[in-house]
């Protein structure tokens, strides 16, 4: 039987046999088409397989059999490649790492000490190739480098500091001392070198760990805030610090509680902030754990040994402790022994050995009436007690700043009093004889009323009003001198010479120029009056005294420095606020009355010559002339005098003034321009008026090296002063200029 070959007619008889088939084997999965078609090719002997195509190897489920010998060399082979981090110039620890082993290799510092502009506090002792062999890698110190966020803002002379209290703080400057006391003049930034100490020690050491857990910066609270912003301004975060500056009992310890129970390396929390008063209340919660570093800024006010806060800081668990003070010495130099005696116990021996090693030669030595053996006594003991201090302290003038800030002229300006100030002035005298009172130049407690009697009246009348109508002692008939139909709701300046005065420098400032100005004053009484005064002339004003809130100080003070803000006047108690502030918006500052401690003026006064100043700074320092306030002024001077010799260094100090010229603190010379003037004997002038150089050819600059001019209405510079001279200026001395330095004629 003839068959056809058609291809559709083979697939068809294939498929019938291949049923055939299944019938008699069984079934078979269907085969596709496409297997159909390769199949009949196959049998028709034609292949269209393409030649490139590999045959595939036979897949089995059997394993490879390899022998144990090429076993253990394949993974030998795996082992002996180590894992390469896929990061370009990655330079960190390489090889195998597990959760709870050591980090294998070589150990290093936490910041590059060979960058550009690296601070280094620390180097490790340079090792011969043999000791490096016989050294435990484990063990070797490593170099301790400043944060470069920090170490690139920080100026030479911050730089300087910074490195000194490290060494201080880690016994390497006197072996078994941890303590020192940053005593740099107010405006180098005392603040930012204890920050970048702090961040310092809580994040390394040369043994590769931090070298302390905790540390408590302890401030007036006026600076709490303060300190916590600039934390938070020069760490930008890397820091949480714990700043306390409110709050009720159980709430401040619950807080201290947790702050102390903080362990481990990365302590959430690690600065503590908080005001004298909070401590010393709270004393028994911080005393219960250790700390790593304790910082006391202001530190002046442990100048007493024997009060509370002393007491409780000195009881606190830590070695290491810096005190912040601008003004070290501020009384006398047993006070100053306090000082030191916290940050290092013992290296002047007690407080009796001090007194009659160092005190009392000193004293002596330094009074007007001494004896030339006794000066050169004073001078040996001087240089004893500096070469030993030196090793502790660290103080830098506000001479520095003259290279980053404007110019800062200060000026003494004697206001002559009123006829109505010189009557009740004179009439006091004779009623209180409070000269009979004082014994051996010193002022007793009974005199004490009699002294805030003739400050208030050099202020002004009114802050002693009262005590006339009441007929107080020293005060009867006092009454018939005021100006018929006198009221204290009204400030009358005319009737006070320094308020005139002050009047005129507010008046010309505003009309003249866009300058603000920080008025100063130790007493409230005398805000008051500057209250009404600017009422009167509409002058916009903001008020900081010890009735304001800690938090609402930072936002009128931060209101203030803004060049958008439109208060004029930012009046001041310098009891409340006078340290730390900074009042870099204004430029002009009028120290209204002085304090028997320049170290509250120089406080207060050192508020607007800052960091961040744009502008010339002017000081006015109001004296009334004749009066109790230029003998408080000399007697600052002797002060001040005594603290340059120890603290700065300063051997040409002149001694003007006896211990016995105190008695004449209740008199008045109504006849003299300047009472301290004519008791420095000033070699400048001539007839009242300033010569350059001395007529004798002596040093001009020898019998007050820190006054650079006097000056009559002639040789004045500042447009303000001249104007409010005719008022009641009868003399100004030009204080601590600082525009020779900058090249001003």
């Amino acid at each position: 039987q003839r068959r056809s070959l058609a291809p559709s007619q083979l697939a068809k008889r294939k498929a019938g046999d291949e049923d055939e088939e299944e019938e008699e084997e069984g079934w078979h999965p269907p085969t596709s088409r496409k297997r159909q078609k390769a199949a009949s090719e196959t049998e028709s002997g034609e292949c269209y397989r393409s030649p490139f195509r590999k045959p595939l190897a036979q897949l089995t489920n059997r394993p490879h059999c390899l022998d144990s010998s090429q076993h253990e060399a394949f993974i030998r082979s795996i082992l002996s490649k180590p894992f390469k981090v896929p990061i370009p110039n990655y330079k960190g620890p390489l090889g195998l790492r597990s959760l709870g082993v050591k980090r294998a290799g070589v150990r290093s510092s936490l910041h590059d000490p060979f960058e550009e502009g690296a601070l280094v506090l620390y180097e490790p002792p340079v090792l011969s190739a043999h000791d490096q062999l016989k050294i435990d890698k484990d063990k070797a110190p490593v170099h301790v480098v400043v944060d470069p966020v920090l170490s690139r803002v920080l100026r030479p002379h911050q730089r300087e500091g910074v490195k000194f209290l490290w060494d201080c703080v880690t016994s390497r400057r006197i072996p078994g001392s941890h303590g020192c006391i940053m005593a740099d003049e107010m405006g180098l930034g005392k603040t930012l070198q204890c920050i970048t100490l702090m961040w310092t020690l809580l994040r390394q050491s040369p043994d590769c760990k931090p070298e302390i857990e905790k540390a408590v910066v302890v401030s007036p609270s006026s600076l709490v805030r303060n300190w916590y912003n600039e934390v938070e301004k020069w760490l930008g975060g890397r820091i949480q610090p714990l700043a306390i500056d409110g709050g009720s009992k159980e709430e401040i310890d619950r807080k201290l509680v947790g702050f102390m129970n903080q362990r481990g390396l990365r302590v959430p929390s690690p600065i503590l902030i908080i005001s004298y008063e909070t401590f010393r209340l709270h004393a028994e919660v911080l005393q219960k754990g250790s700390v790593g570093l304790v910082i006391c800024d202001e530190g002046h006010r442990l100048k007493n040994s024997e009060n509370q806060t002393y007491q409780a800081l000195n009881s606190l668990n830590t070695p290491r402790r810096v005190l912040i003070s601008g003004t070290p010495i501020q009384n006398d130099l047993l006070e100053y022994f306090s000082l030191v005696h916290f940050v290092s116990s013992g290296i002047l021996g007690t407080a009796q050995e001090f007194k009659r090693h160092f005190e009392m030669p000193i004293l002596k030595g330094r009074d007007a009436d001494a004896s030339e053996a006794e000066r050169h006594k004073g001078e040996e003991r001087l240089k004893e007690l500096i070469s030993i201090v030196n090793r502790c302290l660290i103080r830098r003038t506000s001479d520095i700043l003259s290279k980053y800030l404007p110019v800062k002229i200060e000026q003494v300006v004697c206001c002559r009093l009123t006829p109505l100030q010189t009557e009740l002035y004179k009439n006091f005298l004779k009623q209180a004889k409070p000269v009979e009172e004082l014994k051996e130049g010193k002022i007793s407690v009974s005199s004490l009323s009699s002294i805030t009697s003739l400050k208030k009246l050099c202020n002004h009348p009114a802050l002693i009003y009262d005590k006339c109508v009441e007929e107080e002692e020293g005060f009867m008939g006092a009454l018939d001198l005021f100006p018929a139909g006198y009221s204290t709701k009204s400030v009358e300046p005319q009737l006070s010479g320094k308020m005139l005065v002050l009047d005129y420098i507010l008046a010309v400032t505003k009309s003249t120029s866009n300058d603000k100005v920080v008025l100063v004053s130790n007493y409230t009484q005398t805000l008051d009056l500057f209250e009404k005064l600017c009422r009167n002339r509409r002058y916009l004003y903001v008020r900081l005294d010890g009735t304001m809130s800690i938090k609402k100080r930072a936002k009128i003070v931060e209101r203030f420095n803004s060049p958008s803000s439109p208060e004029f006047i930012f009046m001041l108690s310098s009891k409340a606020g006078g340290c730390g502030l900074n009042l870099i918006g204004a430029n002009r500052l009028v120290m209204f009355d002085p304090d028997w401690n320049p170290a509250n003026d120089e406080q207060a006064m050192a508020r607007v010559w800052r960091d961040g100043q744009k502008k010339m700074c002017y000081i006015y320092r109001l004296l009334s002339t004749g009066t109790i306030e230029e003998k408080i002024f000399q007697r600052q001077t002797h002060k001040k005098a005594l603290s340059s010799c120890v603290v700065d260094e300063e051997q040409d100090v002149e001694r003007h003034f006896s211990l016995g010229e105190l008695k004449e603190l209740f008199t008045l010379n109504e006849t003299t321009t300047s009472d301290t003037h004519d008791k420095i004997k000033c070699r400048r002038c001539v007839n009242g008026h300033q010569v350059r150089p001395p007529p004798d050819g002596s040093d001009c600059t020898s019998d007050l090296s820190q006054w650079h001019h006097c000056a009559d209405k002639r040789g004045l510079q500042d447009s303000v002063l001249k104007a409010a001279w005719d008022a009641a200026v009868t003399f100004t001395f030009h204080h601590h200029s600082h525009e020779e330095q900058r090249g001003i004629p």
